[in-house]
Parts: structure tokens; sequence; C-alpha cells
């Protein structure tokens, strides 16, 4: 039984590997792009519409009302980020179901990739919302005192990102092959669409946790109104 999807090597030459991990990532993402090119390629704004128009728009907007909950006054400017980072996490949990395959988030190497990919956006979004200077000042509130402390929670929340989603992605992976040794084949079939419940558990709350993350950091500070306004 492999813990990680790094285990199955597919390819190597030397030190350079194909694994199991790279290869299905790839995989995602060509599924990804080429369904999103499909759907998008006859998009009508009367009402003669496609499922697959109206599935997309049920999503997107879903995703938009998620973000504008969280506190982001302008969902639109974030939902490529977001809405791609629950997107990817999602589409790996669901093709569980295809035999012989193992979702990528099942290694650190792709949550510690996307708890990095936020990592970097939470400044991006924090500087362009509020300016270099105000972005910075936030370390040091409410006192100097705060700003290494302020620094170890940024790194330590990456760090809690990326090893909860492989954690959980990985326990019911290995829940999963352990029944499928030790049961008879149909009582799986419920763990696996467990599996899949608690992978769409696990896309919804990374990709909320990133919008709190953002919202926390593109905060602005309204000047307080004088006395007698």
């Amino acid at each position: 039984m492999r813990l990680s999807p790094d285990e199955l090597i597919f390819w190597q030459y030397g030190f350079i590997k194909l694994n199991a991990t790279i290869m299905y990532t790839w995989g995602l993402m060509l599924i990804m792009i080429v369904s999103s090119k499909i759907i998008t390629s006859k998009l009508s704004s009367g009402l003669n519409r496609s499922i697959w128009q109206n599935f997309l728009e049920i999503i997107v907007t879903t995703i938009l009302t998620q973000i504008e909950q969280v506190g982001l006054s302008r969902p639109r400017k974030y939902l490529g980020f977001l809405g791609t980072l629950f997107l990817s996490i999602a589409v790996a949990s669901l093709c569980t179901i295809i035999p012989d395959y193992e979702p990528p988030t099942g290694s650190l190497s792709t949550t510690a990739a996307l708890a990095i990919s936020v990592f970097v956006a939470v400044p991006i979004f924090g500087i362009e919302e509020q300016g270099v200077g105000e972005y910075l000042r936030s370390y040091t509130e409410p006192t100097l005192i705060m700003l290494p402390f302020n620094i170890i929670s940024e790194i330590s929340r990456t760090l809690a990102l990326a090893i909860r989603l492989f954690g959980n992605m990985m326990s019911g992976t290995m829940i999963i092959a352990i029944l499928l040794t030790i049961t008879p084949f149909f009582f799986p079939i419920f763990m696996t669409a467990l599996g899949l419940l608690t992978g769409m558990v696990q896309a919804y709350i990374f990709s909320i946790l990133a919008t709190v993350y953002i919202a926390a950091a593109t905060r602005t500070h309204k000047a307080k109104p004088e006395i007698g306004e």
C-alpha cells in the first residue's frame, strides 16, 4: 500500500522522475482546460441554454456568493484565483472513482504548492487593495511588538493549510485501501462515496480559508469620524 502517489514512478532518468503526482496533476489540468473550453465555446445569453452552461453558471454564482459572504466586496476580482483553487481540489477528489487513480492532493508536495500559492496571493491582493505602506503597517498593529508574531502567523497558517489538506485526503485514501484488503468489495464502495464527500468538503474549507486570509489582507481602515460630524 502506497502512502503517497509520489511513490508511484512512471518514468525515471537519473534524478529526474515522473511520478503519479506530476502525471495526475497535469492530467487534471488538461481535463479542466478542455472541459472549460468546450463549455464556454457556445455560451448563450438567451433563455435557450445548454445543461452544461446552466451547471457552470450555478458553480460560478455559488462561488461568487461565498466570496462575498466572507467579506470581499468585489468577488469577481478574486473569482479566478479562489474559484480555480476550489475546482482543482474538487476535481482531484471526484476523479477518485477512476480505477487505480490516486488524487495528487494525497501528496504533501501538492498541498504545499497550493498553500504557497495562497501565501503569495494574500500579500499581492493586500498590497493592490491597500498599498505597500498600509499593508506592511498591518504587521505592526496594534503595536510594533506584534511584528514577529504576525510574521510567524503568516508562516504557520500556510503550513497548517498544507498539512490539513494532505492529512485529510491521505487518510481517506488509506482507509479505503485498508478496507479493500479486509472487507468484501461492496463495503468500500460506500467508503469511496464518503471519500468523494470528504474531498468536496476539503475543497470548500481550503478555498474558504484562502478567502478569509485575502479578506483580512485587503481590509482597509477607514478614518474615524470627528465628534460633532
